[in-house]
């Protein structure tokens, strides 16, 4: 699979230089780009490494001088990280899924397959399920009875969808997420030990000793468009109403949505995030890596949590924050600069200390 200058640099919308005619069938860092490969310095810092590599072209930052760096073509776009999406959706070899059913595969009964969907080996497709047109079922991958999901989906290998899910168009979920399962919700005949801890907020407890009961999760889960969920990711079902996330939104790997949450639309959630129960989170929402959410609260529009974040209260809207509690990440960055000064603030106190005494001590 090959493409040209020209032709890259159309698809991005990018200004090409140079022999337009030049071929390209990969991608790659400066220093490691062989002949064929496009080298992505599309930084001034990066260009020392077009001298290690075998580069015959590269993308570059606006106003680069491509000749002087030696190279015979050139690919300048607006926004060079935005260009990467479109140039690595063209160069991208696929996971290399068979078409058709194949032979290992379950099909339920009254399940309702559209044109050109491929159903991997052993996977399973429950009764009454429906799969939008051109959509991948991996291989090993499941969807419970009476899901709906939309055309152009790509599920990964081992991928599991519970029952009467629903989800948009061009979903991909990724190796080991798990859509829609039961929600880890549990009571006891009498008042436990945890609602007394979150009444009291400090005092001992006495609950008897007791066993917890499930309660079962009849909400499942629903899906909009284009949104994408990473390698061991799950989405818990609602109790009584579904747990919703929103069109666009991206979940990276090993995150968790409890049941009840209702996330909107264009959110990008880190690795390792986790959502508490009946929580709300709005739309353009960016949580960083391992940022933690208490349950029944809200996240306002536009919040950006930085990494390791833990939001135990509502955060109004546009609101940046960070450490745990989650507090405006300019505090948060004063206090942390303050407490860094602590041990010599303390040998100061003491030295201080130590001449009123001696002054004391005078009389």
């Amino acid at each position: 699979m090959s493409h040209t200058i020209a032709e890259i640099a159309e698809a991005l919308g990018a200004t090409a230089l140079g022999d337009l005619d030049l071929e390209i069938t990969g991608a790659a860092e400066p220093a490691d780009a062989g002949p064929g490969d496009l080298a992505l310095a599309m930084k001034p810092e990066y260009a020392a490494g077009l001298g290690q590599g075998h580069a015959c072209a590269a993308m570059l930052w606006e106003g680069a001088d491509w000749q002087d760096l030696g190279l015979q073509a050139a690919i300048i776009p607006a926004r060079p990280r935005f260009a990467m999406a479109g140039l690595t959706a063209a160069l991208d070899r696929g996971h290399g899924y068979t078409t058709g059913i194949h032979p290992t595969a379950i099909i339920g009964e009254g399940a309702e397959l559209g044109e050109h969907v491929s159903v991997g080996a052993y996977a399973v497709i429950g009764a009454g399920a429906r799969i939008g047109a051109g959509s991948v079922i991996g291989p090993q991958a499941y969807v419970g009875i009476d899901s709906q999901i939309g055309a152009a989906t790509v599920l990964h290998v081992g991928v599991r969808i519970g029952p009467r899910v629903r989800i948009g168009a061009r979903f991909i979920a990724h190796p080991g997420a798990a859509i829609g399962m039961d929600g880890f919700s549990f009571v006891t005949p009498e008042v436990n030990a945890v609602e007394q801890a979150r009444a009291s907020l400090g005092e001992e407890v006495d609950a008897a000793a007791q066993s917890w009961v499930r309660i079962h999760s009849l909400g499942a889960v629903e899906i909009g468009d284009d949104v994408e969920i990473g390698c061991n990711a799950c989405v818990d079902a609602g109790t009584i109403r579904p747990t919703r996330i929103g069109n666009g939104t991206k979940i990276d790997n090993l995150c968790h949505i409890a049941h009840n949450v209702v996330v909107g639309n264009d959110c990008l959630f880190a690795a390792l995030v986790g959502i508490a129960g009946s929580t709300v989170i709005g739309s353009n929402v960016t949580l960083g890596g391992q940022v933690g959410v208490t349950d029944n609260t809200h996240v306002g529009d536009r919040v950006v949590a930085g990494g390791g974040t833990k939001i135990l209260n509502k955060v109004p809207a546009g609101r940046i924050v960070l450490g745990y509690p989650a507090i405006k990440m300019d505090q948060h960055l004063d206090i942390y600069k303050a407490q860094r000064r602590l041990p010599r603030m303390m040998q100061e106190l003491a030295e201080l200390k130590t001449r009123l005494a001696a002054l004391e001590a005078k009389g």
